[in-house]
């Protein structure tokens, strides 16, 4: 059933949004604050009362309407919640109306989250891609009766809490490392024991993937990007399919070997991840460390080396860009680190 007939109506965010002030109860959100199953209020837009009732007109956002991202990181989704104050949009976001007789708001997120590659193979656009709202209209899904989308909602909604517990148990872990790691090795800058310094892009083959932009398509080979290196993991459920010939095309650059780190370079930069699956995808948008075989570092003591606050103070303060964020191959490679003798790396590794 095609999304124009699930729903009520499909609008998008303020086109002209108007100048914000200071602190205000009336806020106005973007894509930015949109993620998967989730909605948050970090930097608004504030507006006058005059203003928000005029932009909100065109929004209405009511709990139960479905948000989905339509321009720069296309394809994310999330239902509106009760607990939420009023607030409206920016054109990068497009509000669905679902007719609640028809399709429940969390089964409509649910879907429309395993139509990514599509909605992206349909975004239009060079600098930050976008999709129309014609185009959000037609997307086609699965609508079954009401009784079997509550049973999908359960399952689907099992997983997830499944995996915000995962991820809070990585952040955890996380910060155990990086104590161990300050224990171990010292402080990077001070450097107290006086290890070896050295250019990551000399003791490493730094590269990065694609700066293509290929066709998508329905069925195809992965293409791994910032967005699915997230919680630690390589998480290929929603990427993006390409053709086995741009597939090849792309491997011929970058091609990824299990042991090697990649690190998103565009969007949220850094949180690095050590390739521990077979790796049958190529990458866009993230930089690939590749080590040799009489390289004087190990992964695991480079990816906390990046996990670090050293890297936060050396490399993410060269951070370019606007609404994306994004750190040039030659920053990472002018990364000085210390080089500590191999064994001590190992015991770190353990």
């Amino acid at each position: 059933m095609l999304i124009k007939d699930i729903c009520s109506s499909i609008t998008d965010g303020s086109h002209n949004p108007p100048q914000g002030i200071t602190n205000s109860l009336y806020l106005m959100l973007s894509s930015k604050n949109v993620f998967d199953d989730e909605i948050t209020l970090d930097e608004p837009r504030f507006l006058s009362e005059e203003d928000f009732e005029k932009e909100n007109k065109r929004t209405k956002v009511k709990c139960g309407d479905v948000l989905l991202t339509i321009v720069g990181t296309v394809g994310r989704a999330a239902v509106v919640s009760n607990d939420l104050p009023p607030f409206t949009l920016q054109r990068s976001v497009a509000v669905l109306h679902p007719n609640d007789e028809v399709c429940s708001g969390r089964y409509l997120m649910y879907a429309l989250r395993g139509k990514r590659s599509y909605i992206e193979s349909n975004s239009k656009g060079v600098a930050q891609k976008g999709i129309y709202l014609k185009e959000v209209a037609r997307i086609d899904l699965p609508i079954p009766s009401k009784e079997i989308q509550k049973q999908i909602i359960e399952k689907l909604d099992k997983v997830s809490s499944i995996i915000k517990s995962r991820q809070l148990e990585i952040i955890k872990l996380d910060n155990l490392i990086k104590a161990r790691f300050v224990e171990m090795f010292g402080d990077t800058v001070l450097n107290p024991f006086g290890w070896d310094k050295e250019l990551l892009g000399i003791v490493c083959d730094v590269r990065d993937g694609t700066h293509d932009s290929p066709q998508y398509y329905e069925t195809g080979l992965p293409l791994v990007t910032s967005r699915n290196v997230t919680g630690g993991k390589i998480d290929l459920t929603n990427c993006s399919l390409i053709c086995e010939t741009d597939f090849k095309k792309i491997n011929e650059r970058s091609k990824v070997d299990i042991g090697d780190i990649i690190m998103p370079m565009i969007g949220t930069v850094g949180k690095p991840v050590i390739v521990d699956i077979e790796p049958n995808f190529a990458i866009k948008n993230v930089s690939l460390i590749k080590f040799r075989s009489d390289s004087r570092v190990l992964n695991n003591y480079v990816r906390a080396l990046l996990q670090s606050d050293y890297f936060d103070d050396a490399v993410l303060s060269k951070v370019r860009g606007g609404t994306q964020k994004f750190i040039s191959l030659g920053d990472i490679r002018k990364l000085e680190i210390l080089v500590p003798p191999m064994k001590l790396q190992e015991q770190f590794a353990v």
